[in-house]
């Protein structure tokens, strides 16, 4: 009798965490933005995390042009990922990248396969070594939110990129009290600090696990304000 609670117990300490730890990850949601760039409005963009099945998620970022030149030259592009969640971090499955102007087109497809990254850039080809824990440069906006709301005030990432994994480092720098389309927000503004690439983001962890702002200077000074999130 003694022998069959004891297993009773076991089993149900072996449950709980994983109970919990569905809980504890974002399962799904829908995040629309404005782009911004240089302060005026360039374009929208949508992220939407969704069950891939089989334990993964998938993770995409659509935007679209809709003013100035964005707008003239048809400028869109899709970033989907695949992922699985790793404890508190979206482990990287799979990365692919289209964008689509009347000028130019561009891809990008990262595949973690085994202990190996292959990557495939237009018509040129990398491959690198894995990392556990690994996720690409789509997610880390998620990743960074997990910890946030965590209470961690500093994170690092391996982030796959494509000819290398990077190991991107952020912290907490301060609070502030955000305006977006979606509201007024008390947030905390991270910022990376490995090196000088002018990412700064604003979350309210509380609430949401991606940036009521998010600011970066490399790929054209863009930013984007939160305009509505729906889901968990």
């Amino acid at each position: 009798m003694k022998t069959s609670i004891l297993r009773a117990g076991f089993a149900l300490a072996l449950a709980l965490p994983a109970a919990a730890f569905a809980a504890a990850v974002p399962q799904s949601f829908t995040a629309t933005y404005n782009v911004l760039q240089g302060g005026s409005p360039l374009g929208e963009a949508t992220i939407v995390l969704k069950s891939a099945g089989n334990g993964q998620f998938e993770y995409t970022n659509a935007s679209k042009g809709t003013a100035g030149l964005a707008a003239a030259l048809g400028a869109n592009a899709t970033e989907t990922s695949r992922f699985a969640w790793a404890g508190q971090v979206p482990q990287a499955v799979s990365y692919h990248y289209q964008m689509d102007a009347s000028f130019k087109q561009k891809t990008r497809d990262i595949k973690v396969q085994g202990a190996t990254v292959q990557v495939q850039d237009n018509s040129k080809s990398f491959s690198y070594a894995a990392v556990p824990g690994m996720i690409d440069r789509n997610t880390l906006p998620l990743a960074l939110g997990v910890a946030l709301r965590d209470g961690k005030q500093e994170a690092a990432f391996p982030v796959a990129v494509k000819q290398a994994v990077e190991n991107q480092q952020f912290k907490v720098s301060g609070k502030e009290k955000i305006t977006v389309p979606a509201g007024s927000f008390d947030t905390v503004r991270v910022d990376r600090t490995d090196t000088d690439r002018g990412f700064n983001a604003w979350y309210a962890p509380a609430k949401y696990p991606v940036p009521v702002k998010l600011a970066q200077k490399d790929g054209g000074d863009l930013t984007l304000e939160l305009v509505k999130f729906e889901g968990k």
